[in-house]
């Protein structure tokens, strides 16, 4: 049974091996599919011809068959009631012996093999024995042709399958046969039923050699009709199937590849609307890398130009800002502002020359084995004073155990001031959450506000570089519009992920995700970006009347954070 059952399973699994390779083969090739398809359809139609042809060649043949059976067996049938006629027969013996004369000779006398049968009508006397070729007759006539037979005039017949004897006395195979049944008078006897058995064998042959020659026929007719799709869709498929190799090389870069184009038919149209559009393409592409760059450097070599007159504007903006005082108000709130928006311009020039590093490939990662709390830690005291001031709770949840990442301290620490901020922003004075999570293979940080929130669109383009999401709301920390951006390549180059999460009145969350060694690509994160659905937690009330040296004593259960 073991052996069965293991014979079993590889013949099932082999079974499932080849349907599930024939499945690809017809959803992946179109020449597969139009081959099969006309196969098919040539099959059904071969098969509907075939069996038309053969019903008519059958239906032919056997009523040409039966006819001339007909005509003979009443001719002999004629014959022998004449010579019944014409005995002299005086004695049941004479009788006999002509009845058995008359069967030989009906036997030898038809155009093709033939078997005869004579015996007593029902309700005769047991004169005389009956009379046949062949002592397998009676089996064959069914009563209802005897009784057929028996009761009408003329003749009757009936379809029949015979087993005939060959040379040497060896039965042959079952063929169709015909036999007829008619009676006649013999003197002395009285009525008598003759009955004639005609083979169909020399009929069946015919008809058997014109099937398989149909089939033979029809075979080569598949293969031709095969050979000839394939062929067909090979012409039409080919330079499909190369133009998409091609279109897959330009997509890969390789802008230069081009179709094989020859002869002047509608393929080689295609081929040469194909390389036109490749071209236009390459040379669009072309000049949309050349405008690249040159924005790049455009953007590098201003960044670049601006700082010296940057430095002397500034000298003379500290000497301004340093004597603000015997100003009068207005010129003193004026001097003011220009010192602000000089450091403003620039953070905004730091930025633009990091952007520009970016995308010119000049961007170095400089890693290290560093535990990742103290980067969080680092960035929450940082923004600490931003939260008092907009009177934002900050909550920052730490693991117990080391979280050690190959990292560049520098940028993640970039990156989570910017997250801190750009929350602290959006929290209309709710609670800020920051979580750090590690497992096997990565470590990620959360931040996680409960304010304005935000829509999926504008989560999606959050990253982009000078994108607002209202453009009407003051820029209250005096950002530069690139600090998300910056952020999205800091993490790209650490080989991870920088994702955004918003709902319009339920707050944003922010989800960076590291590998924590290099090499690692990341499948998950240790965080989820989406929170649970739950209320935001309404920050303690003294936190905005009391100063932070002031603050009560946490609970108990909140001896795991670390509160900014």
């Amino acid at each position: 049974m073991g052996h069965v059952r293991r014979a079993w399973r590889l013949t099932r699994s082999r079974a499932i091996s080849t349907g599930r390779a024939l499945s690809l083969a017809w959803r992946s090739s179109l020449q597969v599919r139009v081959v099969t398809t006309t196969l098919a359809i040539g099959l059904v139609a071969l098969a509907l011809v075939g069996s038309t042809l053969t019903q008519q060649m059958r239906d032919g043949l056997f009523t040409e068959r039966v006819d001339l059976v007909l005509d003979e067996s009443a001719r002999a049938t004629l014959q022998a009631q004449e010579t019944f006629d014409a005995s002299m027969a005086t004695s049941i013996t004479e009788v006999q012996q002509q009845l058995n004369d008359v069967v030989r000779a009906l036997r030898s006398g038809g155009s093709g093999d033939r078997e005869v049968l004579l015996t007593r009508a029902p309700g005769q006397a047991t004169l005389v024995n009956s009379a046949m070729s062949n002592p397998g007759l009676f089996e064959l006539v069914s009563d209802d042709l005897r009784r057929a037979t028996a009761e009408g005039s003329g003749q009757r017949w009936q379809s029949v399958e015979w087993v005939g004897s060959g040379a040497y006395g060896v039965d042959q195979r079952p063929a169709p046969a015909v036999m007829v049944g008619q009676t006649v008078s013999v003197p002395i006897a009285g009525t008598f039923e003759l009955y004639f058995l005609y083979s169909l064998q020399a009929e069946q042959e015919r008809l058997d050699f014109l099937q398989r020659t149909l089939a033979i026929g029809a075979a080569a007719l598949v293969v031709l009709l095969g050979t000839m799709t394939w062929m067909v869709t090979r012409q039409v498929v080919r330079p499909v199937r190369a133009a998409a190799k091609i279109a897959e090389r330009i997509a890969d870069g390789h802008l230069d590849d081009r179709m094989p184009v020859r002869g002047v038919d509608e393929l080689a149209t295609l081929g040469r609307s194909f390389n036109e559009m490749a071209h236009s393409l390459q040379e669009q592409i072309s000049r949309m890398e050349e405008l690249s760059t040159l924005q790049r450097r455009f953007v590098s070599d201003v960044s670049h130009e601006l700082r010296t007159p940057l430095t002397t504007i500034r000298m003379a903006g500290e000497v301004l800002h340093g004597a603000r005082d015997d100003f009068e108000p207005s010129i003193k709130r004026s001097a003011e502002l220009l010192q602000t928006q000089l450091d403003r311009f620039e953070d905004l020039l730091a930025d633009l020359l990091e952007i520009s590093r970016f995308d010119a490939g000049a961007a170095i990662l400089d890693a290290e084995d560093r535990d990742v709390r103290e980067v969080v830690g680092a960035a929450a005291d940082h923004a600490f004073p931003l939260a008092e001031h907009r009177g934002v709770w900050l909550s920052v949840h730490l693991p117990d155990t080391r979280c050690a990442a190959d990292i560049d301290p520098r940028r993640v620490e970039r990156i989570l001031r910017n997250l801190l901020d750009n929350a602290i922003e959006h929290a209309d004075g709710s609670i800020v959450d920051v979580t750090l999570a590690a497992d096997a293979t990565a470590i990620a940080v959360t931040v996680r506000d409960h304010g304005v929130g935000m829509t999926q669109e504008a989560a999606a383009r959050v990253f982009d570089r000078f994108w607002r999401a209202d453009p009407a709301r003051a820029r209250t920390t005096g950002g530069t519009g690139l600090g998300l951006a910056i952020s999205l390549e800091d993490a790209h180059l650490h080989g991870g992920w920088l994702e955004a999460w918003g709902k319009p009145g339920a707050g944003a969350c922010f989800r960076l995700t590291l590998p924590r060694r290099a090499g690692i690509r990341l499948q998950g994160s240790p965080l989820p970006l989406v929170p649970a659905e739950e209320p935001a937690p309404p920050a303690p009330a003294q936190y905005r009347f009391l100063d932070p040296a002031a603050l009560p004593e946490l609970d108990d259960e909140l001896d795991h954070q670390e509160v900014r």
